[in-house]
C-alpha cells in the first residue's frame, strides 16, 4: 500500500508570538518556539525589527558608560530639545528641531552639584524639564537654550526639603507629584497648581497611606494618573485614589493586594491603558472605567516562566517604551542584554499579547517624542530606531516552529520538500532547517534570497521588445517561491528560518511542506 503524501501550509508562521509555556506538541503551528531579533508586522507575519543608527558624534565623553535615561524638552512655541543622563552627568543636544538626535552630547550638569548615580527620571512639564532621583534635589531646565539648574535656584522655588527628594516624579493633573525617599517609603507630595517648584502653600499638599496598604506594609516604587485616578505601585500592591484632579478631595477608590511592581522604569501608558511589570509578568490595568473594581489581566502569559526567570535575575534594572508608531511595547532586562517586544495591535484569545525576543540588545534608555521617533540610549550615546542595520553591522533574525505532527504523533513523517515564501530581504544569506523529534541537531539548506527590486504598477512595466522589466508587487520586494528538497523521518518535525539581516527588511509569509505519512510506530 503507498504511503499518504500530505502537504501542509503554514500561513502566516509565528504570527501569534512566541509561546513556551504549553507543551510543543499541543501548540497551534501559529506560535513560534523561537522568535528572535523579529517583530509582528503589520500584515500579521513575523519579521526581522528594524536595526538603530547611533547620532551621537562624541560617544566617548560617556567614557563607555551607557545612556541610562533620555527626557524630551518642548515649549508651547515648540522649541524642543533632547536631554539624556549618563557618565553622571546631565547632557542636552545640540539643536533644536526636527534632527534632535544628530549631533553631540553637551554636558549642562549645573556647576558644584556632584553625581554619583545615573537613576534619573526625567519628566516634561508646563514647559520646564525636571529632573528627579532618589537623594539628590530635583533639577529643571526652564528655557529653550537648555540650561540646567538645582530647583533651589529658580525664582519662586518653596518647599522642597532633601527629606523629600523623591526617586519617583509624576507630571498629572497640573501638577507633579513625587514619592519613594530615602526615609519615607509611603508618602506622597505634590505640587502647587501649574507650579512644578512650589511644594508649599497654595494647592501643594501631602499624604501618607502607610495605614492603607492592604497587606499592612508596602513601599511605593512608581505612580501613574489614569482616568482621574493616581495609581501608586507598590512593591507587593497596588492603592488607586480617585478624584485626583483635586487633591484636597481625592478619596481612596480601590486597593489590590498580591501584586505589584518590580521597578519605576516599567511602568508605561498605552494609549487607553497602564501596564506594568511585577514579579510574575506584564500586567495591565483593564476596564478601568466600565467597572468599579479594578481587575488585572496578565500580558505576558505565554511567556510566564522566562519573564519570572529574568526579573529574579536581573541586577541593572529595566527600561520600557511604548511606540505606537511601530504598535510595540518594549521590555528590556539591561544586565542580561535581554529585551520582548509586545506587539498591541490585539490580544491573544486568552488575553494575553503577541510576544518576540531581541537577544543580545544593548539598550538602556529609551524616549518616543511628540513626533513620533524613537531614540535608543546605550554605551554608543543616542540612536534612533530605523533602517536594518545595527550601526551598520548585520544581525540575526531567527523563527522556529513547535513541534508539528500533522495531526497525529504517532504515525511517521517523512520530509520531501519545503518552500518558504519570503517577502524582502535581498541577497540576505537564509538557511532554511528542519529536525525530528524534539532534536536540536537540525539539517539545513543555505540559499541567497533572490534580488528582486520591488515595482510600482504602470512603472516602467514593460521594456524594448515588451520584454517585462518587472513585475507588479504593490511595492513590496517578494522572492520567487523557490522548492528545497528535504530528508529524513521521525513522529514530529520543527521548520526554521534564519536569515541575515543587511539592510533590507523581511518577513516570512508562508512555508509549504510536503511530506510522506508512514506508519504507525
Amino acid at each position: 500500500m503507498s504511503q499518504e503524501l500530505r502537504s501542509v501550509n503554514l500561513i502566516a508562521p509565528g504570527f501569534k508570538g512566541l509561546n513556551t509555556e504549553d507543551s510543543p506538541l499541543a501548540q497551534d503551528p501559529s506560535f513560534a518556539e523561537t522568535a528572535d531579533n523579529a517583530v509582528i508586522d503589520n500584515r500579521g507575519r513575523i519579521a526581522a525589527r528594524k536595526g538603530y543608527v547611533v547620532e551621537t558624534s562624541n560617544k566617548q565623553v560617556l567614557n563607555n558608560n551607557p545612556i541610562t535615561t533620555i527626557g524630551e524638552y518642548r515649549d508651547a512655541s515648540g522649541d524642543t530639545r533632547i536631554f539624556s543622563t549618563g557618565n553622571n552627568k546631565i547632557w542636552r543636544n545640540g539643536v533644536t528641531g526636527p534632527d534632535l538626535a544628530n549631533t553631540s552630547l553637551n554636558d549642562v550638569t549645573p556647576q558644584n552639584y556632584i553625581i554619583t548615580s545615573d537613576n534619573w527620571k526625567i519628566v516634561n512639564f508646563n514647559s520646564n524639564t525636571y529632573f528627579f532621583q532618589g537623594g539628590y534635589q530635583p533639577l529643571v531646565s526652564e528655557d529653550s537654550n537648555g540650561y540646567v539648574v538645582p530647583m533651589n535656584i529658580k525664582p519662586g522655588n518653596a518647599g522642597v526639603v532633601s527629606a523629600m527628594y523623591g526617586n519617583e516624579v509624576l507630571a498629572a493633573y497640573g501638577r507633579l507629584w513625587t514619592a519613594d525617599f530615602a526615609d519615607d517609603k509611603s508618602t506622597i507630595y505634590w505640587s502647587d497648581l501649574l507650579q512644578g517648584h512650589r511644594w508649599e502653600g497654595g494647592t501643594s499638599g501631602s499624604i501618607n497611606i502607610s495605614k492603607v496598604w492592604p497587606d499592612g506594609y508596602d513601599e511605593i516604587v512608581a505612580l501613574a494618573a489614569h482616568n482621574g485616578l493616581l495609581i501608586i505601585f507598590g512593591k507587593h500592591s497596588v492603592v488607586v485614589y480617585q478624584n485626583a484632579e483635586s487633591p484636597s478631595i481625592m478619596s481612596l477608590a480601590d486597593t489590590i493586594s498580591g501584586v505589584g511592581c518590580v521597578d519605576r522604569d516599567t511602568v508605561q501608558y498605552t494609549g487607553t491603558d497602564v501596564v506594568f511589570l511585577s514579579d510574575t509578568g506584564l500586567r495591565s490595568f483593564g476596564r478601568t472605567v466600565q467597572e468599579k473594581s479594578m481587575p488585572i489581566s496578565t500580558l505576558s502569559k505565554t511567556i510566564t516562566k522566562d519573564i519570572i526567570k529574568a526579573v529574579r535575575n536581573e541586577t541593572s534594572g529595566f527600561k520600557t517604551v511604548y511606540s505606537p508608531e511601530e504598535s510595540f511595547l518594549l521590555l528590556t532586562f539591561i544586565s542580561q542584554k535581554l529585551t520582548y517586544c509586545f506587539d498591541l495591535r490585539g490580544n491573544l484569545e486568552d488575553g494575553s499579547l503577541r510576544v518576540t525576543r531581541w537577544p543580545s540588545s544593548t539598550y538602556t534608555a529609551y524616549k518616543r517624542t511628540k513626533d513620533g521617533q524613537l531614540f535608543i540610549g546605550s554605551a554608543e550615546g543616542l540612536s534612533t530606531y530605523k533602517g536594518y542595520l545595527d550601526n551598520n553591522t548585520t544581525y540575526r533574525f531567527k523563527y522556529e516552529s513547535p513541534m508539528l505532527s500533522f495531526g497525529d504523533s504517532s504515525k511517521l513523517k517523512m520530509l520531501k520538500k519545503l518552500r518558504p515564501i519570503i517577502v524582502g530581504g535581498n541577497d540576505s544569506l537564509a538557511i532554511l532547517k528542519f529536525a525530528y523529534d524534539f532534536s536540536t541537531d537540525f539539517r539545513t539548506i543555505s540559499f541567497t534570497i533572490n534580488d528582486q527590486i520591488s515595482a510600482q504598477f504602470g512603472i516602467n512595466e514593460f521594456g524594448p521588445n515588451s520584454v517585462p522589466l518587472s513585475e507588479f508587487t504593490a511595492g513590496e520586494q517578494l522572492t520567487n517561491k523557490r522548492t528545497f528538497n528535504a530528508r529524513g523521518s521521525g513522529n514530529t518535525i520543527v521548520i526554521g528560518l534564519e536569515a541575515t539581516i543587511n539592510g533590507s527588511e523581511i518577513s516570512l509569509q508562508e512555508i509549504n511542506v510536503l511530506a510522506l505519512i508512514g506508519k504507525t510506530l
